[in-house]
């Protein structure tokens, strides 16, 4: 028996906005049926990846996530400036022992990193 990971749902006031923000981010489409309640950015896309799904919930987002995906990329500036044009926001930036990251807020304020390829 094996178990694989498939994706992962986020909260969301507005989950089609939600996935339209991560499909943007990661190169891909949002499924067929998206609205307000349930939408779902599919598996794939150029670099590949899991499936996230995005539900609408009647709260509001209040503490730091206790999960948050990692973005990597080679053109780090220029990919920072693409996420903040489509709507994210920058928390704050870190340089530790060579490493250098980025933790940005999305359009329903959910963390995730970006990190600059080595």
């Amino acid at each position: 028996m094996s178990t694989t990971f498939f994706g992962a749902s986020f909260d969301a006031a507005d989950a089609a906005c939600a996935a339209a923000f991560w499909a943007a981010v990661l190169d891909r489409e949002v499924a067929d049926g998206a609205d307000a309640h349930d939408a779902v950015v599919e598996a794939g896309g150029p670099a590949g990846g899991p499936r996230l799904a995005f539900h609408r919930v009647p709260e509001a987002k209040h503490t730091k996530n206790r999960f948050h995906p990692d973005l990597i990329t080679s053109d780090y500036e220029g990919e920072s400036k693409r996420l903040l044009a489509l709507g994210a926001s920058k928390l704050h930036e870190v340089e530790r022992g060579g490493a250098r990251w980025t933790t940005f807020a999305d359009v329903e304020g959910n963390e995730f990193d970006l990190i600059a390829a080595g």
